[in-house]
């Protein structure tokens, strides 16, 4: 059995960090399996959903990598719908309602006064043929709901283990407006028939609707597929993300803020489970390592400092092959011995162009005290310059002025960077060179 994983994303907001979760897991889970991977847009809320964020999407899981096998668009595929649904209507189990808003409403308050669950009562199935007719005479049009077996369906799921959904506590679902629009919950379950899913991965707030969804799946004559529930992402304020109101979590706003697209995988991967959070280059190696079984069952937050963290220690390991076609864009591209001199002093890649400006110039130095800066420029040797160059000079200096330690280091830095902080001098004083040092310790922006 080939291994057929989904994502299906409704295209009425932008991507943040929980609801890209799925994305990842599915498409780990899926290739670890030497599987597939299927992007299905769940585009049937014709009012909420647009061009623009369907776009946003697959522009998002495109640059995380998470590129897809198998591509659909739920808005193309109505006409199987229609025919599941008239199959469904055929064997007496997609009945049709005409209870208004207002009345389901009154209906629901009713029942909570009383103290009952508020379920829908099937009024609509003791209606006569001469009972509808008179209703959409009226100017009525049913909507369509799943007539549910009053049973506990039972799953075993790849995360939360053995599951009961008792459909006796359920109403039965509406799978059909009144203008005749599908749900999400009959377009998925016909599409995860049809594109042989074998795995779904997603959320735990999906527990219920799995429930449903197996009863639809054997209703059209199917085996649902497995089903793996992993547990819910939360802000830093341990509240449920949301597309509208967590713009600053979105994947388009960590992509500007300048994250790696690996340090959002490493650290979505590994977050809820019992692993180390390890920075990884490659999708490949995550796949590699990834177990859908250790994801917990607790609800998790979300910290922007593990992120930081996580993208400092990506960078940390990028390779200077890897990162040159960047540094050439960004016109910082000064050879491999930059790049691993300064790789370890990045919280995020923009922050290369300082360190291409401390080496190139100009800088205005600081220097604290200009007989010491000008001793110190005296001992400078002659090129050519390596990673030696820079204990040999100090110690010099030190044996010419009595200085050591921070006393001895610190104005150096000052006046050979303008920073009190940065990479190893041992690795930038080549780098800057003897001409620039020179001049930067005699005060002079160069």
């Amino acid at each position: 059995m080939t291994v057929i994983a989904r994502f299906a994303p409704s295209p009425t907001g932008k991507l943040h960090v929980g609801n890209i979760r799925a994305a990842l897991f599915s498409w780990l889970y899926a290739k670890k399996a030497g599987g597939k991977y299927l992007l299905r847009l769940d585009d049937t809320d014709t009012e909420r959903s647009t061009e623009e964020f369907a776009k946003a999407i697959e522009t998002d899981l495109e640059w995380l990598g998470l590129k897809h096998d198998i591509f659909a668009r739920q808005s193309d595929r109505i006409a199987e719908y229609e025919s599941a649904a008239a199959a469904l209507k055929e064997a007496g189990r997609l009945y049709p309602c005409y209870e208004t808003e207002a009345e389901l409403d009154r209906k629901r308050k009713l029942q909570l006064s009383q103290k009952k669950p508020p379920v829908y009562d099937r009024a609509a199935l003791k209606l006569t043929e001469d009972e509808r007719r008179a209703l959409e005479a009226e100017g009525r049009r049913p909507h369509w709901r799943f007539k549910l077996d009053s049973e506990k369906t039972g799953f075993d799921d790849l995360v939360q283990g053995h599951v009961a959904v008792d459909a006796a506590s359920l109403s039965d679902p509406v799978l059909v407006r009144e203008d005749g629009s599908f749900l999400y919950t009959l377009p998925s379950v016909v599409d995860d028939i049809e594109f042989r899913i074998t795995h779904v991965v997603r959320g735990a707030d999906h527990i219920t609707n799995t429930g449903v969804q197996i009863q639809i799946a054997r209703a059209l004559g199917a085996e649902p597929p497995v089903y793996a529930h992993f547990s819910l992402l939360q802000g830093p304020e341990g509240r449920p993300l949301s597309k509208r109101e967590d713009a600053a979590f979105s994947i388009e706003a960590l992509r500007e803020a300048g994250y790696e697209p690996m340090a959002i995988n490493s650290l979505l991967a590994r977050l809820g489970t019992s692993d180390a959070h390890e920075a990884l280059l490659s999708l490949d190696e995550l796949a590699a390592g990834f177990d859908i079984s250790h994801l917990g069952r607790a609800d998790i937050r979300f910290e922007p400092a593990e992120l930081d963290r996580m993208n400092a220690s990506i960078l940390h390991l990028t390779p200077y092959e890897a990162a040159q076609p960047r540094l050439a864009d960004s016109g910082c591209d000064l050879g491999p011995a930059f790049w691993d001199a300064v790789k370890p002093n990045l919280a995020r890649f923009a922050d290369v162009k300082e360190w291409a400006r401390v080496v190139r110039g100009p800088i205005t130095p600081v220097i604290e005290d200009a007989d010491f800066a000008a001793e110190a420029a005296a001992e400078l040797p002659a090129e050519p310059w390596d990673i030696a160059t820079w204990g040999l000079w100090t110690e010099a200096v030190k044996g010419k002025t009595g200085r050591k330690g921070k006393a001895l280091f610190m104005p150096l830095r000052l006046a050979l960077t303008g920073l009190d902080h940065g990479p190893e001098l041992k690795n930038l004083l080549p780098l800057i060179g003897r001409e620039r040092a020179e001049a930067r310790l005699r005060g002079v922006s160069h």
